[in-house]
């Protein structure tokens, strides 16, 4: 057994950084994790703060984390470049179950920076590493502006069935309108026995989404949604992450419907 202290992170150098929208920006770290999509890290910054980031890609020897500039810990990480350190410790949580999804219909619904977390998902299953049926994805921003991945949308586009939605017509979009929930409704669903669905997002697009699939006749055992919580340890141990008996940090964030539903913050 190890006598490292668990929530000692680790030094980890930026060898890549892109901007991808006004506030959003995606670093790459070099560091080998065994990771599986769906999980998380703490990142920090000694005397500036920690928090809990969603793996948004990651390699044998790399890990990207997409981040939104909101906060103090957040703005500072944006300021660093290639060849500074960021600290990590992880990866923490349950993730995506791969199995389960192979050889199924894999139907994936994300919002806004909801994409981060499926993002390594989709991409096994574009690179032929996770075998599927077929794979449908809805896609939904705000606003063009917000639009995360273009290069990897076109892509997906390539390998799946993608519909890339923002909420409101605008001026030089010429692609769907409306939320996500909107083009749910246009699905259909003849077997449910070789369905896999995943929806991702903001928790009240999560809440709609799942509530279309459910009038879908979806099962909940067929639906797996990600939740956002604060976990400050990550290790089941602070309680901030707590809903009723699930700690959040650990049986996720990613949870079966079938569970989630029944939690009461």
């Amino acid at each position: 057994m190890s006598d490292r202290n668990p929530y000692l992170p680790s030094p980890v150098k930026i060898i890549g950084l892109r901007q991808e929208t006004d506030c959003e920006f995606t670093l790459t770290v070099a560091a080998e994790r065994a990771i599986t999509p769906g999980q998380f890290f703490q990142v920090s910054l000694p005397r500036i703060g920690e928090a809990p980031i969603s793996v948004s890609n990651c390699g044998p020897d790399w890990i990207e984390f997409t981040i939104r500039a909101v906060g103090r810990l957040t703005n500072a990480v944006q300021g660093l470049r290639p060849g500074d350190n960021l600290f990590i410790r992880g990866p923490y949580g349950t993730g995506f179950p791969i199995d389960r999804f192979r050889q199924q219909r894999l139907v994936i619904v994300a919002g806004g920076s909801g994409v981060a977390p499926v993002r390594p998902l989709i991409d096994r299953v574009v690179r032929g590493e996770l075998p599927v049926k077929s794979l449908d994805l809805i896609v939904g921003f705000k606003n063009r502006s917000s639009i995360l991945f273009s290069d990897d949308l076109a892509a997906w586009k390539e390998k799946s069935r993608l519909v890339l939605t923002i909420d409101k017509p605008e001026e030089g979009w010429n692609g769907e309108t409306g939320l996500v929930t909107e083009h749910i409704k246009k699905m259909q669903f003849t077997d449910f026995d070789d369905l896999q669905v995943v929806v991702v997002g903001p928790p009240v697009m999560m809440k709609f989404a799942t509530a279309e699939f459910r009038l879908l006749k979806v099962p909940s055992e067929r639906i797996w949604v990600s939740f956002e919580r604060l976990m400050s340890c990550g290790l089941g141990k602070c309680g901030h992450c707590k809903i009723d008996y699930t700690y959040v940090c650990v049986d996720g964030p990613v949870l079966n419907y079938s569970h989630a539903a029944g939690l009461i913050d």
